[in-house]
């Protein structure tokens, strides 16, 4: 498997929308809330396609039911990290410990090595992404950095569990949309108990036409990647994925009034720097 440039024109398209639905919470009055219904209108969206396109082979049920349970932890750190701080310093440190991870762990569970120079891209991604979020207010906020790091503990277990899910499909569209289906369920549920109805249902009024938005860039961006790990190493497209930072840091720019400054330049010439690498290798 190789990293060509289709799957990484693909990569960062999803990679876009993946930094677009992120945004979308961010910008929302209530983040558990929003993240509880953006994914549960993705299951209601994922559902009618999953019935056209079929459901995957039977080896893939186990991958897609374990990773049905990690996502409840990724809900439950991603809406605590949108609590306690910015986008700009929460989403980089959650996306750009990952690869590593997934790097570290691939020759075990995949059965993947990767090259010096994808090893460097890796490192080169990861290093970038983290360089857009480290800074003083990470001090300022140690509750924000502790779900994001535990977050990205989460992210690099799931992205081996659903790639080796998907490929055990044959199928990864109809994976994703098998898994779309289920994940948007046990979250919300959870976090509409607590609120209860009378919160519950006029914010979802207000709230659901950008929630069906992010749920489709949701869809879309996790189908791309899955589709990219069943063509790739999955630890160059897991790194690849996660300039999706670059695009978080441009829309807290432009939307969210956050400061793009000298750092966040250096870690985009990183991050474009360790890209290059990755397709290299």
């Amino acid at each position: 498997m190789t990293l060509t440039w289709p799957v990484v024109a693909a990569v960062l398209l999803g990679a876009l929308l993946h930094a677009s639905w992120n945004a979308l919470v961010k910008s929302s009055s209530d983040k558990a809330l929003d993240t509880a219904t953006i994914h549960l209108l993705g299951s209601l969206v994922a559902l009618p396609m999953a019935l056209v396109v079929g459901w995957p082979a039977a080896a893939s049920w186990p991958f897609i039911l374990t990773s049905v349970v990690i996502h409840i932890g990724y809900y439950i750190a991603l809406a605590g990290a949108y609590k306690h701080g910015d986008l700009g310093l929460t989403y980089p440190l959650m996306r750009g410990t990952a690869p590593l991870l997934v790097a570290l762990s691939a020759a075990a569970t995949v059965g993947e090595t990767l090259s010096p120079l994808s090893w460097a891209g890796v490192i080169g991604v990861s290093c970038g992404v983290l360089a857009l979020g480290i800074s003083r207010h990470a001090i300022d906020s140690p509750r924000a950095v502790g779900f994001a790091l535990s977050n990205a503990v989460v992210i690099a277990i799931y992205t081996v569990v659903d790639a080796l899910g998907a490929r055990a499909s044959g199928n990864p569209l109809q994976y994703v949309l098998a898994l779309f289906v289920l994940d948007g369920w046990p979250f919300a549920l959870m976090v509409f108990a607590r609120r209860g109805g009378a919160k519950v249902w006029p914010y979802a009024r207000g709230r659901w036409p950008v929630a069906t938005i992010g749920a489709f860039a949701s869809l879309g961006s996790y189908g791309i990647a899955l589709w990219a790990m069943t063509r790739a190493p999955v630890a160059t497209v897991a790194a690849l994925r996660e300039t999706s930072v670059l695009f978080a840091a441009l829309l807290g720019t432009w939307f969210l009034k956050e400061a793009f400054n000298l750092r966040r330049a250096a870690g985009t010439a990183a991050i474009v720097a360790g890209v290059m690498a990755l397709r290299m290798g």
